[in-house]
């Protein structure tokens, strides 16, 4: 216990050199939190999981996917034909619409894409969606039934919104982008409640259904060119890696789904394939960055504990003349070290989680079909482990220069 508040008292003794340490390790262990973060976030969404899968099926031979929508229903049915095959828990199909506010000045901030399915499957279907809770929950219903009463009502993300300068509540005309010449009303009724949608939108998939059979009748019977691949994919979910594996071949092999040939692959597959092109930021993060980030965070440590050792050589030899061993005095620099360490660690795991997550809405820095990423709540032990883990190594060489000190050589320099 004295050797602990003597610790503490030291740490007083040197406001200056203790602040300035801490807010070096404060600053280098958020770099290495969001490196994590961002880490972490594409392991967990890459990672294989044991049980309630979900499986992705697209084109096999082009990108990107264009199904015909009449695939749909056989393959919400998992291409079954007998009743010993396998079946879909749930599905739901993805039709991607690009449209903008304004075809004669298209910018980033006035076009929306969006995601054309089935309202029902919103809240079963889509990751993090389907976890919600609380009044969030609640929201999300709400939306569920008002998409479903209200085909031309539009779900969008909140950064979209703000960048369409717009409001809940507000209608708007979105000109087709890629279903050219399907231009589209929409009554916006609502904000997905969670940051992983912010840059997203949904709707009914009726609404642009109808819009293609509305374009045939005003054509003279001419169908729309994407009216045969209007599909880009769909999700399909089943409960482990068995039933998977049977699925997939059900749909590979079946001859319903032979024109244009589909592939299927699990959601942890076809995101690390599609992140690929990211392979080369991944590497660099994981073991260029953060490594240099510790090492520099050890260097900043030994270094002002190394300037405290050598100022205080006459201490260290009163106090072995007053009974300290070499232990205590190991100790008692260790200590040093590990209290600012952890402590600074702490501090900064701990704002970052709270500031980024909740004042910030997250790291935005889209990636691919992410366009943000949260602290993760293991990044409150990540800061004390950095900070104090750092902390020991860089102090073990000055605290052993500490327990070296010998009290006949410093005080004959005194004298």
């Amino acid at each position: 216990m004295k050797l602990l508040l003597l610790i503490l008292r030291n740490l007083r003794r040197s406001w200056l050199r203790t602040t300035l340490t801490a807010l070096g390790t404060i600053v280098l262990v958020i770099v290495v939190t969001l490196s994590w973060s961002f880490l972490a976030f594409f392991d967990s969404v890459t990672a294989e999981k044991s049980k309630n899968f979900k499986a992705i099926v697209t084109e096999r031979w082009q990108v990107p996917s264009q199904l015909p929508y009449t695939y749909a229903a056989t393959l919400e049915q998992g291409a079954a034909r007998e009743s010993t095959d396998v079946r879909p828990t749930d599905s739901m199909s993805w039709q991607f619409y690009g449209g903008t506010l304004d075809p004669q000045n298209l910018t980033r901030e006035n076009m929306v894409f969006a995601i054309a399915m089935d309202p029902t499957k919103i809240s079963t279907m889509m990751d993090e969606l389907e976890e919600l809770t609380g009044d969030q929950k609640i929201e999300l219903e709400r939306l569920v039934d008002e998409a479903k009463r209200n085909r031309q009502g539009l779900v969008v993300g909140a950064d979209r919104l703000k960048a369409l300068n717009k409001r809940v509540g507000e209608r708007i005309k979105l000109y087709g982008l890629n279903f050219k010449d399907i231009d589209l009303e929409f009554e916006i009724i609502g904000v997905f409640p969670v940051a992983r949608y912010n840059q997203s939108a949904a709707f009914n998939r009726e609404y642009l259904e109808a819009a293609m059979q509305d374009y045939q009748r005003k054509h003279t019977g001419q169908s729309h060119p994407l009216a045969n691949k209007s599909m880009n994919l769909m999700w399909l979910r089943v409960p482990d890696q068995q039933s998977f594996d049977r699925l997939a071949n059900q749909i590979s092999t079946s001859p319903l789904l032979s024109l244009p040939a589909v592939k299927v692959e699990s959601q942890s597959n076809a995101v690390a394939r599609f992140m690929e092109s990211y392979r080369d930021i991944f590497w660099g993060v994981r073991w260029v960055l953060t490594p240099a980030v510790i090492f520099t965070l050890v260097l900043v440590l030994a270094n002002a504990i190394s300037i405290s050792v050598r100022e205080r050589g006459t201490e260290m030899a009163i106090l072995k003349v007053l009974g300290f061993r070499p232990g205590h005095i190991l100790l008692l620099v260790l200590g040093e070290a590990l209290a600012i360490g952890a402590i600074a660690g702490i501090v900064s795991a701990t704002g970052a989680y709270f500031l980024i997550n909740n004042l910030f809405g997250g790291i935005k820095m889209p990636i691919a079909f992410f366009p943000v990423f949260l602290i993760p709540t293991d990044a409150l032990w990540w800061g004390l482990a950095v900070g104090g883990g750092t902390a020991l190594v860089g102090s073990i060489l000055p605290s052993l220069t500490a327990c070296s000190v010998k009290v006949s050589e410093v005080f004959a320099k005194i004298g």
